[in-house]
């Protein structure tokens, strides 16, 4: 009997010790650290390695979380692994991740939550900035949404459409940036004054404004109404290009350089209309930094949780 005893109890530490040793820290590069014991300490996590018989540590942002989790609930339910399956299935999350989260510099890469981004460089520094509505009515519960605006057909016989301000506050230093889309369209056609339309495909949705800059405004088109009370608009559009980059990102570049001045993008609610809350922004090679703009030093971490974008409140008062 008491022979019996100790067999189990050899049995159940031998168990125990092999579910100690079985521990693993899965990295962010698809290898991983297996280890008796971790304690995580501020940002960085301490370990004592069963490969070298001593304690070490590296920075908690090198670490797949996800990943780590997964594999010890895994081997808490008796699920084998071994190495090839590990870095297998962490380089399927990683590729679903990065989907999400496209890469447009080194070390730069879009938010998941979405929103409007130009991609310019400051002093051969790569740098994304985030662009919104120019409108002086945007609901701010209505993030991340495109905004539409109508006139008045009888109000005049011709209507300029008109940014305030002759400057926009977002002014960038490359000659020809990339405008990155990843927006809500509150629904597939668009109510005009004759009938429905539907928008042009994502890649062909988006085009490139001048903006003329008056007094105290800037004019980025008109508005003619014939005798019958039909609209149609004048703009000066450049010619660009757009392409899909996956995680529902659309880009869209233009097919010149653009010589220093102001600038906008506007969204296509067909061939020939354009909705009248636009994206402004300005080509100064001079101009100074742009102090919110997400460098890759400061890019947010995949393990990081951010906060959409937010367009800024822009109600009635």
């Amino acid at each position: 009997m008491l022979r019996r005893v100790l067999i189990f109890a050899l049995l159940l530490l031998g168990t125990l010790a092999l579910a100690e040793v079985n521990k693993r820290l899965v990295m962010k590069d698809g290898s991983y650290q297996t280890v008796r014991e971790y304690q995580v300490k501020g940002d960085r996590v301490r370990y004592f390695s069963t490969e070298r018989f001593e304690w070490e540590d590296v920075p908690s942002e090198l670490i797949d979380w996800p990943a780590t989790k997964k594999y010890e609930e895994d081997i808490k339910k008796g699920v084998s692994h071994d190495a090839e399956q590990i870095d297998r299935e962490t380089e399927e999350e990683k590729k679903l991740e990065e989907a999400k989260t496209p890469l447009v510099a080194p070390n730069l890469r879009l938010p998941m939550t979405g929103g409007v981004f130009v991609l310019d460089e400051y002093r051969g520094t790569p740098q994304l900035i985030e662009l919104s509505q120019s409108s002086s009515d945007i609901n701010k519960d209505m993030k991340g949404n495109i905004l539409r605006a109508t006139i008045n057909p009888l109000a005049s016989a011709k209507q300029k459409i008109e940014l305030p301000g002759t400057h926009a506050k977002t002014q960038v230093h490359s000659t020809r940036p990339a405008i990155y889309f990843n927006v809500d369209d509150q629904g597939d056609a668009v109510a005009t004054q004759d009938e429905k339309i539907t928008p042009p495909r994502p890649e062909e949705r988006y085009r490139f404004l001048r903006a003329d800059p008056k007094k105290d405004s800037r004019l980025i088109g008109n508005i003619k109404i014939s005798v019958t009370g039909k609209m149609s608009q004048q703009q000066s559009f450049i010619p660009s290009r757009g392409e899909s980059i996956g995680g529902g990102w659309i880009k869209v570049t233009p097919d010149q350089d653009l010589s220093p001045g102001e600038y906008a993008i506007a969204e296509m609610l067909g061939e020939k209309e354009m909705n009248l809350y636009v994206w402004d922004f300005g080509v100064d090679p001079n101009a100074p930094a742009n102090p919110t703009a997400w460098k890759p030093e400061n890019a947010p971490r995949e393990d990081t949780p951010q906060s959409p974008p937010k367009l800024q409140d822009r109600r009635p008062k």
